[in-house]
């Protein structure tokens, strides 16, 4: 099995990338293999609501300049996903939100690249506003029929200067609960398959909210 973490995060080896870090010390302690990628200081562009994806069906994005068709696929041949970002403005980097919502959207749009994958998101704020940019990443993997394993509390690491997060005990161990709970989860779902069968996938309703 194998789990593909993304650091959004500009800083390479900041606050975001100990949180990954030791989630995937746990992983790997449990026979999990981990790559941490960094996406954060990538210059990215933003999606441009072409459809393209939708109507090619190629499991990519049409935009070919940068590497978020690479990270798809890592995503699609991944067990499970993480997904770790600072906070900004109680939000999630912009500039992570820009692969987030490119690489999920090609993923819906052909066909659930990523449902019943397991997928685990983490923030890392100075002091407050991680509650809500974790709220933003859990959506991208509810969205997609992803399993979602929790914690002892919200995914969430406090610390300003680089390497600060790993004086939040607290933080710290919510973050080895969270990868202990990710193995397991993968772990079941490994078991179950050619045992129990999957719900079926299902056409999706789209329906409008002005007539």
């Amino acid at each position: 099995m194998k789990v593909v973490a993304f650091n959004g995060s500009p800083k390479e080896k900041g606050n975001t990338y100990n949180g990954l870090y030791r989630i995937s010390e746990i992983l790997e302690k449990e026979g999990i293999e981990t790559e941490i990628i960094h996406v954060g200081n990538k210059a990215l562009s933003g999606c441009t609501a072409c459809g393209t994806c939708g109507k090619k069906k190629d499991e990519t994005c049409v935009i070919k300049n940068d590497e978020v068709n690479t990270w798809i696929q890592k995503m699609k041949e991944a067990d499970g996903i993480i997904l770790g970002s600072p906070v900004y403005y109680s939000g999630i980097a912009g500039g992570f939100k820009t692969f987030l919502d490119r690489a999920f959207y090609v993923g819906g749009a052909n066909g659930g690249l990523f449902r019943h994958k397991v997928g685990a998101g983490i923030t890392v704020a100075r002091r407050s506003g991680e509650t809500v940019a974790l709220e933003q990443l859990n959506k991208y993997f509810l969205i997609s029929e992803m399993m979602v394993p929790g914690s002892n509390y919200w995914n969430g690491i406090h610390g300003g200067r680089p390497g600060e997060v790993l004086e939040d005990l607290e933080g710290m161990q919510t973050m080895e609960i969270l990868g202990e709970n990710m193995a397991w989860l993968l772990k079941l779902i490994e078991l179950g398959k050619g045992k129990i069968t999957e719900p079926e996938k299902r056409q999706k309703i789209a329906t409008n909210f002005i007539r």
